[in-house]
């Protein structure tokens, strides 16, 4: 049986894989994460459905990157809700994603017939809604299994969880076929998050000698505990306070470096390839959203690889980064 941490606020348990009941507000939301890494770094992509009930609309975003690859996106901020379930079907693209076991184990798969093949990322950032890839497409096919590592981590203070993982299965792209085995994480939220005020440095990776680390700031006016776990490489999920990062931004706005101060494994996160997005509110503001497979390097000699986000709401420069 997996371990469900006990540090949330709310009793969260294997019903709380499925759709939650929504909220009165607009921006209320329901929002499942499964990002995946090659051990190398070779190979990374990640996959975010976000549900928007009173808003009448799902965010369904996938993409493929690596070492000598261009970004193969898909961003469609306007899919129709699911049905029962959570399939998602949209323009030239189907896809599914099931708790196959409830705490354990979770399926995903796409079959996307023209996502975007962009050599410069940021072009999905220039134009909200529009077309990036300049025509350039490609077909994508995710067909993956994520298995839970040392159990799960409730955030101790909004409804949210993450799961370490290992992740397997067979990713298409184009004409090619690639057999995956490597690690990622999950996670699962829901309530109100207005994607336009506030914003946030979120990380998580797995080093070298098979520890999975996973730390989120948000840029809140005021310093507190930030959530932070490690499981160790015998399998045992420790939560830690006190995670916090430090940033260096180019004159572009897009993160070079971040300092993470991981408790007891201090480390930096260096950009490798870029996944970014962009999403427009109901009012017409514009946030960007970096994210990134990243090369992680602990000071006591450590490697590993894993993904890394810095959400930009519009004014995010006066937010309080460090």
């Amino acid at each position: 049986m997996v371990k469900i941490f006990d540090h949330g606020t709310w009793p969260l348990g294997e019903a709380d894989e499925g759709v939650h009941p929504a909220g009165g507000e607009r921006l209320w939301s329901e929002s499942f994460y499964l990002d995946f890494t090659a051990e190398d770094g070779s190979v990374a992509g990640y996959v975010r459905l976000g549900l928007y009930p009173n808003w009448d609309r799902a965010w369904y975003w996938a993409c493929l990157v690596g070492r000598d690859r261009p970004l193969v996106l898909l961003a469609d901020d306007r899919a129709p809700l699911p049905g029962p379930g959570l399939a998602v079907r949209g323009r030239d693209y189907r896809a599914t994603q099931e708790v196959t076991a409830p705490m354990r184990s979770f399926r995903l798969t796409l079959e996307a017939g023209a996502a975007a093949v962009l050599e410069d990322p940021w072009r999905a950032c220039a134009d909200p809604g529009g077309d990036p890839g300049g025509g350039a497409t490609t077909s994508l096919e995710f067909d993956l299994e994520w298995e839970t590592v040392g159990g799960v981590y409730p955030y101790g203070f909004i409804p949210r969880y993450e799961i370490p993982c290992r992740v397997g299965g067979v990713i298409r792209v184009g004409g090619e076929e690639i057999p995956f085995f490597g690690y990622g994480e999950r996670d699962h939220s829901w309530g109100e998050r207005d994607w336009w005020k506030v914003s946030w440095l979120w990380s998580s990776g797995r080093l070298d000698d098979g520890t999975f680390f996973h730390g989120m700031r948000a840029n809140v006016g005021f310093e507190m505990p930030w959530p932070c776990f490690t499981v160790s490489p015998d399998g045992l999920l420790d939560h830690r306070e006190g995670f916090t990062a430090a940033t260096e931004f180019g004159e572009d706005g897009f993160p070079a470096l971040s300092r993470l101060a991981v408790p007891g494994s201090p480390m930096t996160a260096v950009p490798v390839a870029f996944a970014p997005v962009a999403m427009t509110s109901p009012d017409g503001a514009v946030a960007r959203f970096p994210r990134a497979l990243c090369r992680f390097e602990a000071e006591d000699g450590r490697r590993g690889y894993g993904w890394t986000e810095w959400h930009q709401p519009p004014g995010w420069r006066e937010h309080g980064w460090r």
